[in-house]
Protein backbone atom coordinates (compact mmCIF):
# COMPACT_ATOMS: atom_id res chain seq x y z
CA UNK A 1 0.00 0.00 0.00
CA UNK A 2 1.52 3.52 -0.79
CA UNK A 3 2.33 6.06 2.33
CA UNK A 4 -0.26 8.09 0.51
CA UNK A 5 -4.19 7.31 0.81
CA UNK A 6 -6.01 8.69 -2.13
CA UNK A 7 -8.40 11.60 -1.93
CA UNK A 8 -11.98 11.47 -1.17
CA UNK A 9 -14.33 13.30 -2.17
CA UNK A 10 -16.66 15.27 -0.78
CA UNK A 11 -19.64 17.58 -1.47
CA UNK A 12 -18.23 17.96 -5.49
CA UNK A 13 -14.42 18.88 -4.21
CA UNK A 14 -11.57 16.97 -2.42
CA UNK A 15 -10.30 17.24 1.01
CA UNK A 16 -6.93 18.10 -0.52
CA UNK A 17 -8.32 21.32 -2.15
CA UNK A 18 -9.13 22.65 1.05
CA UNK A 19 -12.96 24.13 2.58
CA UNK A 20 -15.53 23.76 -0.05
CA UNK A 21 -18.02 26.73 -1.17
CA UNK A 22 -21.07 26.92 0.43
CA UNK A 23 -23.07 27.29 -3.12
CA UNK A 24 -22.10 28.09 -6.26
CA UNK A 25 -20.22 30.69 -7.93
CA UNK A 26 -18.75 32.05 -4.18
CA UNK A 27 -16.15 34.20 -4.85
CA UNK A 28 -15.11 35.29 -0.82
CA UNK A 29 -12.81 33.00 1.14
CA UNK A 30 -15.14 29.92 2.58
CA UNK A 31 -13.11 29.81 5.78
CA UNK A 32 -14.56 33.44 6.13
CA UNK A 33 -18.26 32.83 5.65
CA UNK A 34 -17.64 29.42 7.78
CA UNK A 35 -16.15 32.18 10.57
CA UNK A 36 -19.22 34.56 9.95
CA UNK A 37 -21.97 31.57 10.45
CA UNK A 38 -20.64 29.83 13.23
CA UNK A 39 -19.83 33.23 15.20
CA UNK A 40 -24.00 33.89 14.34
CA UNK A 41 -24.75 30.52 15.62
CA UNK A 42 -22.69 31.16 19.32
CA UNK A 43 -24.82 34.16 19.82
CA UNK A 44 -28.16 32.67 18.50
CA UNK A 45 -27.09 29.97 21.34
CA UNK A 46 -26.72 32.06 24.27
CA UNK A 47 -29.59 34.13 23.50
CA UNK A 48 -31.72 30.57 23.19
CA UNK A 49 -30.23 29.33 26.55
CA UNK A 50 -30.80 33.23 28.07
CA UNK A 51 -34.67 33.13 27.04
CA UNK A 52 -34.51 29.59 28.52
CA UNK A 53 -33.24 30.65 32.18
CA UNK A 54 -35.56 34.27 32.07
CA UNK A 55 -39.13 32.33 30.49
CA UNK A 56 -37.82 29.21 33.44
CA UNK A 57 -37.85 32.04 36.12
CA UNK A 58 -40.98 33.40 35.59
CA UNK A 59 -42.59 30.42 35.33
CA UNK A 60 -40.86 28.97 38.49
CA UNK A 61 -41.70 31.75 40.67
CA UNK A 62 -45.42 31.76 40.57
CA UNK A 63 -45.57 35.39 42.46
CA UNK A 64 -43.93 37.16 39.26
CA UNK A 65 -46.65 35.93 37.00
CA UNK A 66 -49.51 36.68 38.96
CA UNK A 67 -48.45 40.28 40.46
CA UNK A 68 -48.69 41.06 36.24
CA UNK A 69 -52.43 39.63 35.59
CA UNK A 70 -53.76 40.78 38.93
CA UNK A 71 -52.80 43.87 39.77
CA UNK A 72 -53.42 47.03 37.76
CA UNK A 73 -49.92 48.65 38.09
CA UNK A 74 -48.80 45.16 37.35
CA UNK A 75 -50.99 44.96 33.74
CA UNK A 76 -49.42 48.41 32.73
CA UNK A 77 -46.14 47.33 33.74
CA UNK A 78 -46.59 43.90 31.36
CA UNK A 79 -47.96 45.90 28.46
CA UNK A 80 -44.57 48.13 28.68
CA UNK A 81 -42.64 44.97 28.43
CA UNK A 82 -44.68 43.57 25.73
CA UNK A 83 -43.98 46.93 23.43
CA UNK A 84 -40.13 46.78 24.51
CA UNK A 85 -38.89 44.70 22.10
CA UNK A 86 -41.23 46.38 19.07
CA UNK A 87 -39.51 49.56 20.70
CA UNK A 88 -35.62 48.42 20.63
CA UNK A 89 -35.87 46.98 16.92
CA UNK A 90 -35.51 50.08 15.68
CA UNK A 91 -32.21 50.77 17.23
CA UNK A 92 -30.84 47.55 17.04
CA UNK A 93 -31.08 47.60 13.19
CA UNK A 94 -29.56 51.09 13.43
CA UNK A 95 -26.68 50.50 15.36
CA UNK A 96 -26.26 46.68 14.71
CA UNK A 97 -22.73 47.08 13.20
CA UNK A 98 -21.68 49.45 16.55
CA UNK A 99 -19.52 47.57 19.10
CA UNK A 100 -20.42 46.75 21.74
CA UNK A 101 -23.35 48.88 21.78
CA UNK A 102 -25.26 46.37 18.91
CA UNK A 103 -24.35 43.52 21.87
CA UNK A 104 -26.09 45.51 24.72
CA UNK A 105 -28.92 46.50 22.44
CA UNK A 106 -29.30 43.12 21.35
CA UNK A 107 -29.30 41.78 25.19
CA UNK A 108 -31.88 43.60 25.77
CA UNK A 109 -33.74 42.95 23.20
CA UNK A 110 -33.50 39.43 23.99
CA UNK A 111 -34.58 39.97 27.63
CA UNK A 112 -37.74 41.45 27.30
CA UNK A 113 -38.78 38.83 24.46
CA UNK A 114 -37.48 36.22 27.25
CA UNK A 115 -40.55 37.76 29.38
CA UNK A 116 -42.82 37.68 27.20
CA UNK A 117 -41.72 34.10 26.44
CA UNK A 118 -42.45 33.53 30.54
CA UNK A 119 -45.49 35.42 30.83
CA UNK A 120 -47.16 32.93 27.47
CA UNK A 121 -46.24 29.86 29.64
CA UNK A 122 -47.01 30.30 32.69
CA UNK A 123 -49.98 29.68 32.09
CA UNK A 124 -49.66 27.11 30.43
CA UNK A 125 -49.25 23.25 30.97
CA UNK A 126 -45.74 21.35 30.87
CA UNK A 127 -47.08 19.09 28.38
CA UNK A 128 -47.89 21.74 26.02
CA UNK A 129 -44.70 23.58 26.80
CA UNK A 130 -42.80 20.42 26.58
CA UNK A 131 -44.47 19.52 22.99
CA UNK A 132 -43.87 23.10 21.72
CA UNK A 133 -40.00 23.31 22.52
CA UNK A 134 -39.20 19.57 21.33
CA UNK A 135 -41.02 19.98 17.80
CA UNK A 136 -39.54 23.50 17.68
CA UNK A 137 -36.33 22.14 18.00
CA UNK A 138 -37.00 19.38 15.31
CA UNK A 139 -38.59 21.81 12.61
CA UNK A 140 -35.80 24.75 12.95
CA UNK A 141 -32.91 21.36 12.82
CA UNK A 142 -34.21 20.32 10.07
CA UNK A 143 -34.75 23.05 7.40
CA UNK A 144 -31.61 24.64 8.75
CA UNK A 145 -30.30 21.34 7.56
CA UNK A 146 -31.92 21.58 4.73
CA UNK A 147 -31.40 25.11 3.66
CA UNK A 148 -27.72 24.49 4.15
CA UNK A 149 -27.80 21.33 1.90
CA UNK A 150 -29.97 22.79 -0.84
CA UNK A 151 -28.09 26.35 -0.77
CA UNK A 152 -24.73 24.00 -1.89
CA UNK A 153 -26.92 22.47 -4.46
CA UNK A 154 -27.52 25.74 -6.09
CA UNK A 155 -31.26 26.29 -4.53
CA UNK A 156 -32.02 29.88 -3.96
CA UNK A 157 -35.10 30.69 -1.56
CA UNK A 158 -34.77 34.71 -2.08
CA UNK A 159 -37.89 34.44 -3.64
CA UNK A 160 -39.83 33.40 -0.72
CA UNK A 161 -38.83 37.18 0.62
CA UNK A 162 -42.43 38.96 -0.97
CA UNK A 163 -44.55 35.83 -0.25
CA UNK A 164 -43.37 35.60 3.22
CA UNK A 165 -44.33 39.65 3.77
CA UNK A 166 -47.55 39.12 2.77
CA UNK A 167 -48.38 36.19 4.89
CA UNK A 168 -47.23 38.00 7.81
CA UNK A 169 -49.55 41.08 7.03
CA UNK A 170 -52.83 38.53 6.79
CA UNK A 171 -51.61 37.09 10.11
CA UNK A 172 -51.43 40.34 11.48
CA UNK A 173 -54.81 41.33 10.32
CA UNK A 174 -56.11 37.60 11.35
CA UNK A 175 -54.88 38.21 15.32
CA UNK A 176 -56.56 41.85 14.80
CA UNK A 177 -59.93 39.84 13.79
CA UNK A 178 -59.32 37.44 16.54
CA UNK A 179 -59.01 40.03 19.80
CA UNK A 180 -61.64 42.46 18.50
CA UNK A 181 -64.13 39.77 17.58
CA UNK A 182 -62.82 36.39 19.51
CA UNK A 183 -64.27 33.60 17.39
CA UNK A 184 -63.32 30.70 19.45
CA UNK A 185 -60.41 27.66 19.79
CA UNK A 186 -60.94 26.97 16.29
CA UNK A 187 -59.82 29.74 14.85
CA UNK A 188 -56.83 29.93 17.60
CA UNK A 189 -55.80 26.54 16.36
CA UNK A 190 -56.41 27.91 12.63
CA UNK A 191 -54.15 31.05 13.48
CA UNK A 192 -51.86 29.06 15.59
CA UNK A 193 -51.22 26.05 12.39
CA UNK A 194 -50.96 29.43 9.97
CA UNK A 195 -48.09 30.90 11.96
CA UNK A 196 -46.08 27.90 12.46
CA UNK A 197 -46.03 27.63 8.72
CA UNK A 198 -45.02 30.74 7.91
CA UNK A 199 -42.32 31.24 10.23
CA UNK A 200 -40.85 27.54 9.56
CA UNK A 201 -40.99 28.93 5.88
CA UNK A 202 -38.68 32.37 7.50
CA UNK A 203 -36.45 29.79 9.02
CA UNK A 204 -35.64 28.67 5.32
CA UNK A 205 -35.60 32.46 3.79
CA UNK A 206 -33.34 33.93 6.55
CA UNK A 207 -30.91 30.78 6.87
CA UNK A 208 -30.48 30.93 2.78
CA UNK A 209 -29.58 34.88 3.68
CA UNK A 210 -27.32 33.86 6.12
CA UNK A 211 -25.56 31.54 3.63
CA UNK A 212 -24.70 34.29 1.29
CA UNK A 213 -26.26 37.71 1.55
CA UNK A 214 -25.57 39.25 5.39
CA UNK A 215 -21.89 40.75 5.27
CA UNK A 216 -19.33 40.11 7.75
CA UNK A 217 -20.74 43.13 9.97
CA UNK A 218 -24.44 42.21 9.70
CA UNK A 219 -23.95 39.02 12.29
CA UNK A 220 -25.94 40.67 14.86
CA UNK A 221 -28.58 41.82 12.83
CA UNK A 222 -28.84 38.24 11.28
CA UNK A 223 -29.02 36.55 14.58
CA UNK A 224 -31.91 38.94 16.01
CA UNK A 225 -33.42 37.68 12.66
CA UNK A 226 -33.10 33.49 13.26
CA UNK A 227 -33.99 34.25 16.83
CA UNK A 228 -37.20 35.63 16.57
CA UNK A 229 -37.94 33.18 13.70
CA UNK A 230 -37.19 30.74 16.17
CA UNK A 231 -39.66 32.16 19.19
CA UNK A 232 -42.24 33.11 16.91
CA UNK A 233 -42.41 29.63 16.16
CA UNK A 234 -42.40 28.47 19.27
CA UNK A 235 -44.94 30.88 20.22
CA UNK A 236 -47.24 29.61 17.87
CA UNK A 237 -46.71 25.98 18.38
CA UNK A 238 -47.93 26.87 22.13
CA UNK A 239 -50.98 28.69 20.82
CA UNK A 240 -51.95 25.63 18.86
CA UNK A 241 -51.14 22.98 21.31
CA UNK A 242 -52.83 24.74 24.27
CA UNK A 243 -55.84 25.26 22.31
CA UNK A 244 -56.01 21.97 21.74
CA UNK A 245 -55.39 20.39 24.70
CA UNK A 246 -58.29 22.81 25.99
Amino acid sequence: MSGRMGYVKFGGGDVESGPQPLYPAMLESPELRWAFIRKIYVILAVQMVLTAAVAGVVVAVRPISHFFVSSTGGVALYVVLLICPFLLLCPLYYYHQRHPLNLFLLGLFTISISFAVGMSCAFTSGKVILESAILTSVVVIGLTLYTFWAARRGYDFNFLGPFLFAAVLVLLVFSLIQILFPLGKISVMIYGGLAAVIFSGYVVYDTDNLIKRYTYDEYIWAAAVLYLDIINLFLSLLSLFRAANN
